[in-house]
């Protein structure tokens, strides 16, 4: 059953009785229904339409989250072949927040590391909603050296709230990780792509999104912090979230302007939650075009180019 947002209240109503008169539609009247659904059915499209060309940094921010939004291993699935996940830090443990492992992508050998949040109530308890532990983040380190070792390009695909703030995170070194997995991306010889999915929170997403390319889904939000959070310390009040979205300039078309990411992956009308498939094929075509952008660069221009980028940021902001 599809989920629907509160923004999203007149096409939810227009879609609830089209799916009445489906169930209701009988042989005989079959021709009458049709053309009433066919009828509500152009009546929903232009209200989607008309909802999703007015959308708030806030709505965006609702649409980053939405439940039904593919994840991490749905992208993994439709864009990797022969996929072989990789566990463990060889320190302490195995974190389930973060998928890595090597696969191939359109023929070509690649290194896939991401956050996954999980679909389900059990599997977002074991994926600890896509929050990390230092292991995570170690792990992703480790396969970033092994790939870079074996000249693999990377993939990374980042959907998270942020970094877990557990005590025991904090215990087992979480900033030193993700300065050192940070770090880790900024040393690859190899190219690599980033692509923010849905939320891209703090720290815990700028670990793994250090890339020579970052692409961003165009209902994804990418931040230093949530709104929520940002309304929290600026306000003490985190009802005043919505101002904080707007604010703080975290959806794809700002972001893009300030050259924080260098493209956006156009989402089907309605959000990728409404058409996985779509939504999946143009993020591929996506990183397919931001590697072949680096094709030509050796290892030491690969570097220097990365760095260039970050350096870049903020520098000519009006």
């Amino acid at each position: 059953m599809r989920s629907y947002l509160d923004f999203e209240k007149p096409v939810a109503e227009l879609e609830a009785k089209i799916e009445e008169l489906r169930a209701l539609e009988q042989p005989a009247g079959a021709v009458e229904i049709g053309e009433e659904v066919a009828r509500l059915e152009a009546k929903a499209a232009e209200a989607l339409k008309a909802v999703y060309s007015s959308l708030t940094p806030w709505n965006k921010t609702q649409i980053a989250r939405h439940p039904q939004r593919p994840h991490c291993l749905d992208y993994v699935a439709g864009l990797i072949a022969d996929f072989t996940p990789l566990a463990g830090d060889r320190s302490f443990g195995e974190d389930e927040a973060i998928v890595g492992g090597f696969g191939r992508f359109r023929g070509q050998s690649v290194c896939v590391i991401g956050q996954e949040k999980g679909s389900s109530t059990e599997s977002r308890l074991k994926r600890n909603f896509g929050m990390a532990m230092p292991e995570g983040y170690r792990k992703a380190v480790r396969l970033m050296e092994m790939a870079d070792h074996f000249d693999i390009p990377v993939i990374t695909m980042v959907d998270t709230a942020g970094a877990y703030p557990g005590i025991g995170a904090e215990e087992r070194g979480q900033a030193e990780a993700i300065a050192r997995s940070t770090a880790a991306c900024l040393a690859l010889k190899v190219p690599n792509v980033a692509v923010i999915l849905g939320e891209g929170g703090s720290g815990g997403a700028i670990a793994i999104a250090t890339a020579n390319k970052v692409l961003m889904l165009e209902h994804a939000i990418y931040s230093v912090i949530s709104p929520e959070g940002a309304a929290s310390i600026l306000w003490r009040d985190s009802a005043k979230a919505q101002d904080a979205a707007t604010g703080m300039k975290i959806t794809a078309d700002d972001l893009l302007k300030f050259g924080v990411i260098d493209a956006i992956v156009r989402e089907p009308m309605g959000g990728a939650h409404r058409d996985w498939s779509a939504a999946i094929n143009a993020t591929g075509d996506a990183v397919a075009a931001a590697f072949d952008q680096l094709r030509e660069l050796g290892p030491e221009a690969i570097r220097q180019q990365r760095r260039d980028k970050f350096l870049a940021i903020g520098r000519t902001l009006a």
